[in-house]
């Protein structure tokens, strides 16, 4: 990994930025388009941009589908992200493109000008009530997930129940190392000894920065695995692929 991160650095200041606007669009584009036009189940396994599944009304007009009851929770978490704000602040504005650049220009947002986040900016403030509600998403996550391990009634391991552990492991570690999830376990405390079960909270808050120091690794990885998981999905539906079974 390390040696991964070094070669990342030697690259051109520019190709980061341009790397994250190439992700970020194509993740966008690929979840509007399955969200409007495919359905999102395959027998017990239910596509993770679909969970928790709920009703739709009829009288809705069709461009409002049901996973859209519930995808703006995830969306909306990761776009009030303190990394993702960064990062597309950074790639899609340039505002500063690149911190440590040796390059001649005039950083973008002097600090004479900079008046904090402003206009639409300041939904971004919002991002601790995005966290309360990805809690009961990350749950309806698990609790799909278990069922995967359980087709028919019976126990049984394969490539797809393992796939879909991955991508709710990797889903839930970047929800639990958020900085709002540091401040509501104990960053909001400046004595653990002046309140009740104060020692409990400042291992639970060292537990929880630990895992913070690799916040951005989670917030990547975890939106490469819902694609994946959802490709895989997908491929089953289509009868493209075939679920092997490992273990049952």
């Amino acid at each position: 990994m390390s040696s991964i991160a070094a070669a990342w650095r030697k690259l051109p200041w520019w190709v980061e930025p341009v790397t994250v606007v190439v992700a970020l669009t194509a993740f966008g584009i690929y979840s509007l388009t399955i969200v409007l036009l495919f359905p999102g189940t395959y027998e017990e396994y239910v596509s993770p941009f679909y969970s928790p599944p709920v009703g739709r009304p009829d009288w809705l007009p069709w461009f409002i589908t049901a996973p859209m009851f519930i995808l703006w929770i995830p969306l909306g978490f990761r776009a009030t992200c303190y990394y993702y704000r960064k990062a597309y602040y950074r790639a899609f504005f340039w505002d500063p493109p690149a911190c440590l650049a040796r390059v001649q220009e005039k950083e973008p947002r002097s600090p004479e000008n900079y008046r904090g986040e402003r206009a639409a900016f300041v939904l971004n403030n919002v991002h601790r009530y995005f966290l309360y509600a990805s809690f009961v998403v990350v749950a309806f996550l698990w609790y799909d997930t278990v069922f995967t391990f359980f087709p028919e009634g019976s126990f049984a391991i394969r490539v797809g129940s393992l796939l879909w552990l991955l991508n709710v492991v990797l889903i839930s570690a970047y929800t639990f190392s958020c900085h709002s999830m540091r401040h509501l376990v104990g960053g909001n405390k400046d004595c653990y000894t002046c309140v009740r079960g104060g020692n409990a909270r400042r291992k639970l808050y060292n537990g929880v920065t630990r895992l913070n120091l690799r916040h951005p690794h989670w917030a990547w990885l975890s939106l490469g695995s819902l694609l994946v998981t959802d490709i895989y999905m997908r491929l089953l539906q289509a009868g493209l692929i075939s679920d092997l079974t490992l273990i049952g």
